[in-house]
């Protein structure tokens, strides 16, 4: 890599994560194939792909819910994937928390908001005593753009959106490195969603995180992500920052999800057409694929012949924008 990525630090790195599941009859079914990528502090990260496509297993095994079956997940230079100690497993819980997609399905129905934000900080006594507890609550609160009062409240009594910013103020309570958000805006209404998304970027300059951000709209991606990776049927197929992904993109299956972002012009949107990703296109020789560098920062998952073809592709879009 240049010196550009290099010289970052980086928080969270995935090396050669296979992920599978037993389906019976000893047959396994594998989610997530060979991953690899690194994570820089302070960087929105997003990961993207089509429903089933293993986004959400990979941000899972991060926090520890799906295990690995090959490979290794590194936080801060250690290993957290496979047997850790407890005393490394608590570290992990509270420092790296998530967002989950569906604000209703996340919180506790019968627990007030007040107890639902407060959970983490029960669970390490992250408080000197009651008042500073409900002190550190009414923060939480104020920070999302709710009030103090809300926290009596339950979660029923709530809008998604409402809902959706107590969630982010129950991981935001713990003061986490990183933040694993699984389509924290999908289950909005499109009004809500960008507040939503301006007020995740505040809090990540305000307090320094890292976000992985899993998602299925290139659209939203655009507006919120440093960098991107694109994973089809659990293999990363292309990774680049944002607005190099969206003016170079190379691999067949990241121009056919971008041609299904929706155009703000009726009379282009009418003329367009979506591509459909067809693998018959790709090398058919049985060459082993691998990701490789063909930019400074910007990677594609290829064969040799494959990447002959990205490089001289890439050469000619360049000469077009030039």
């Amino acid at each position: 890599m240049s010196n550009e990525y290099t010289d970052r630090e980086v928080i969270l790195s995935i090396r050669h994560v296979d992920i599978s599941f037993d389906v019976g009859n000893k047959k396994k079914f594998v989610a997530v194939k060979d991953a690899n990528f690194d994570i820089y502090k302070g960087e929105t990260f997003a990961l993207v792909g089509e429903s089933g496509s293993g986004k959400t297993t990979l941000g899972r095994a991060i926090l520890r819910i799906n295990p690995c079956s090959a490979g290794e997940i590194l936080f801060e230079g250690k290993r957290i994937s496979g047997k850790i100690s407890r005393e490394e497993d608590r570290n992990v819980v509270r420092n790296i928390q998530m967002i989950f997609q569906d604000p209703a399905a996340s919180l506790n129905e019968r627990a007030t908001i007040e107890y639902c934000i407060s959970e983490g900080l029960y669970n390490f006594h992250l408080y000197e005593n009651e008042e500073d507890r409900v002190a550190k609550v009414d923060r939480a609160l104020q920070s999302v753009g709710l009030l103090p009062e809300h926290k009596s409240r339950y979660p029923h009594e709530f809008s998604g959106g409402q809902r959706q910013r107590v969630g982010i103020a129950r991981a935001m309570i713990m003061d986490p490195k990183f933040i694993v958000a699984d389509e924290p805006i999908s289950a909005l209404d499109v009004s809500i969603r960008a507040q939503v998304l301006n007020l995740m970027n505040r809090l990540k300059a305000e307090k320094n995180l890292t976000y992985l951000f899993i998602a299925h709209d290139l659209s939203v991606v655009r507006f919120i992500a440093d960098r991107i990776a694109v994973i089809h049927m659990g293999e990363i197929v292309e990774i680049a920052d944002s607005e190099t992904l969206f003016q170079y993109p190379l691999h067949p299956y990241t121009i056919s999800l971008l041609s299904t972002v929706p155009m703000p012009d009726p009379l282009v949107e009418k003329e367009r057409k979506h591509i459909v990703y067809d693998p018959s296109q790709l090398d058919q020789s049985g060459a082993a694929r691998s990701l490789r560098e063909i930019r400074p920062g910007h990677f594609v998952f290829a064969t040799d012949l494959e990447f002959e073809g990205y490089e001289a592709k890439l050469e000619k879009l360049e000469r077009e924008k030039a």
